[in-house]
């Protein structure tokens, strides 16, 4: 903080972009967005890409300025263009969901391309996607495949789940059920709720796996905790049979109630039969 500051106040960009980036994460100093925005938009305004990508995203969520789409798709568009991964594949999701700019998947593909070449992990499954659902590009299963595994390959949990799945449908690669399970549980240690629904019902259904309730269970709660409606609605299953765990119709009718006020209808008919 000390000498970044120092540099910071004599014009010197990257410093600005640095101590942005300690004001973001608290680091050295008391967490405090709006001073992350104040010195990512001094260095941004001397061409900062990496500042015009935080700024950017700091318009995108609302940290530290209000919320704004088409403010966050001018700076990613800045830094994109000047090569930033990390802008490009958040530029890609801008145009795929048409935040700040008129939805288009093939501006969205494009941009998500730029940033997979270049070996971003978020934007190699963010194009694996695409082509796996022919989303701005023709479907290709085999193209999924490909963009899929290099992002699993990095760690992307988003992609680890996707992969699963690819492999669990026999989508561009044969079917295989242990290389989902495989998939799916490195995208659940990382705690992401798809990975650990679609886990457990492998786990219930003894698909890739020896059937096991109480692993069921086990990954059916993790995902039901954070809120998964699946999840909560397979849950009061499993208590209301004393599947995995001891039978507890109270526990049953309290999983049940969490999904039915999310809105989902298996879960609104099994708490009617409760009531019942």
């Amino acid at each position: 903080m000390e000498w970044f500051t120092k540099a910071a106040e004599q014009g010197h960009d990257a410093a600005q972009y640095d101590l942005g980036v300690l004001y973001t994460a608290g680091r050295g100093v008391n967490q405090d967005d709006k001073k992350a925005v104040e010195w990512y938009t001094k260095a941004a305004g001397q061409g900062n890409a990496d500042a015009q990508c935080n700024l950017g995203w700091c318009y995108e969520n609302g940290r530290g300025v209000e919320q704004d789409y088409k403010k966050a798709v001018e700076w990613y568009t800045k830094a994109a263009g000047q090569g930033n991964a990390d802008a490009q594949c958040n530029l890609g999701w801008c145009y795929e969901y048409g935040r700040g700019v008129e939805q288009d998947y093939k501006k969205a593909v494009e941009w998500y391309a730029k940033a997979a070449e270049q070996g971003f992990a978020a934007a190699q499954g963010s194009l694996g996607l695409c082509y796996a659902n022919g989303r701005g590009v023709g479907r290709d299963d085999k193209k999924a495949v490909e963009w899929t595994f290099k992002a699993a390959e990095q760690g992307e949990a988003v992609a680890q789940c996707a992969l699963a799945t690819l492999y669990a449908n026999g989508q561009g690669v044969n079917q295989d059920y242990k290389k989902a399970v495989e998939w799916y549980t490195k995208a659940a240690e990382q705690g992401f709720v798809k990975a650990q629904f679609n886990l457990g019902w492998c786990y219930e259904n003894g698909r890739g796996v020896e059937q096991d309730d109480k692993k069921a269970v086990e990954w059916y709660t993790k995902a039901a905790e954070q809120g998964y409606v699946r999840a909560q609605n397979n849950l009061g299953v499993c208590y209301e049979n004393g599947r995995g765990v001891n039978q507890d119709y109270k526990k049953a009718v309290e999983w049940y109630t969490k999904a039915a006020e999310q809105g989902f209808a298996a879960a609104q008919g099994s708490l009617g039969l409760c009531y019942e």
